[in-house]
């Protein structure tokens, strides 16, 4: 019985790509920067061998003599720096045209299309902080009823209501017409629903989050694994990445610290086929939020954490720890994803401690898992898979 624990350190990038100018970022690197904080601290990462890949460089913190995964510096060729696009190619399936983005607002057409789905106005329409977005329009919002719309550098539309005003499923709802009108030209990778509460002057968004993904437009891993038979179980934001296909089972978290549990849970469980994790608050609490102390800290914590994932894992089980972009929480310029080069670790009794330097694509990763897991790969990608 064999098993992949697929873990998604979501914007863990660890240095800028070569084209990272042409996406508006240089001299970008997360784990640089986090590195810097007095709170870095990941010794079993460093034993795994994080700073034996190529281009890691931080400050005081030395590559493992005798690494005990496998590595790899993971190059994205998808078109892209966002969630969608990268948990795609990780997935197998590269995306060779952006998905749309709104860096001057959503068109008066698709606003007004909404609005008329909704039955409400529209306030705001315009590339914005999540926290600063309720500050500045919360108020407005409560008052009035209207919807406050917003997007970033992501090919994203975010809807963003008080709980107490626009009900929790009646937003849910809201944002599934929405999913269902942007589809083609305006076919942007997520619809999120952001319900937050709290008065005037003190505005805070809820863990009810909801994301509402287009449909990968071709086969990945998921399905191929589905369709053979094997278990697909998503942790955390995965179901909502890829629209439910190809998954079998799933569970959503509030953040980092269950995310860990419930991988704990499924490292106890018989299954065959992969787990497929995402550890969000990286990204959404620290990343965004320009927030260098509290990554590392969050990084520590997942670092303690891996002897417990590591202990469980069975004889022929397959550890794999990578991220999906970056997300410079130093760089000042935006408080978006950075175009990042990405990490590879691959733990495992039998893997064959190997760096395989830099890779050409994500979609290796896809190659990877089918490969341990004996299913005849049809997505793009190239396997590591090498057993002692």
């Amino acid at each position: 019985m064999k098993r992949v624990f697929l873990i998604v350190l979501d914007s863990f990038g660890i240095g800028e790509m070569e084209d990272a100018e042409a996406y508006g970022d240089r001299g970008v690197s997360t784990i640089g920067s986090v590195s810097e904080s007095s709170f870095f601290h990941v010794p079993n990462l460093q034993k795994l061998g994080l700073f034996n890949i190529e281009g890691v460089r931080c400050r005081g913190q030395e590559p493992a003599k005798n690494p005990l995964a496998a590595v790899a510096r993971m190059k994205e060729a998808s078109r892209g720096k966002d969630t969608t696009i990268g948990h795609w190619e990780i997935a197998g399936l590269v995306s060779k045209e952006p998905l749309p983005t709104y860096p001057n607002g959503f068109p008066e057409e698709v606003i007004d299309d909404f609005s008329k789905l909704t039955g409400r106005g529209v306030l705001c329409n315009k590339t914005y902080s999540g926290t600063e977005v309720i500050r500045d329009y919360g108020d407005e919002h409560v008052r009035t009823g209207d919807l406050i719309v917003y997007t970033s550098a992501d090919s994203v539309f975010q809807v963003a209501a008080h709980e107490e005003v626009v009900p929790l499923e009646t937003l849910y709802d809201y944002c599934r017409k929405a999913r269902a009108m942007l589809q083609g030209e305006h076919g942007v990778g997520r619809v999120i629903a952001r319900p937050f509460t709290g008065t005037s002057g003190d505005y805070t968004r809820t863990a009810h989050r909801h994301d509402y993904s287009l449909l990968p437009p071709q086969t990945t891993m998921l399905d191929q694994l589905k369709e053979a038979g094997r278990d697909v179980i998503a942790v955390g934001k995965i179901n909502d990445i890829f629209a439910g296909k190809g998954i079998t089972e799933f569970v959503y978290t509030s953040g980092n610290a269950e995310g860990i549990e419930r991988t704990l849970e499924y490292l106890d469980r018989d299954f065959e086929g992969m787990c497929f994790v995402n550890l969000v608050d990286y990204d959404m609490l620290y990343g965004h939020r320009r927030d260098v102390d509290g990554y590392a800290r969050a990084l520590a914590y997942f670092d303690e954490k891996l002897p417990e994932i590591m202990g469980k894992l069975r004889e022929e089980d397959i550890l794999m720890v990578t991220a999906d972009h970056g997300c410079d929480p130093a760089y000042t310029k935006t408080t978006d994803h950075t175009r990042e080069y990405t990490p590879f670790i691959m733990y495992g009794k039998k893997v064959k401690p190997v760096n395989h330097g830099t890779r050409e694509t994500f979609a290796d990763i896809a190659a990877t898992v089918l490969d341990h897991l004996g299913v005849e790969q049809k997505t793009c990608g190239t396997s590591m898979y090498a057993v002692i």
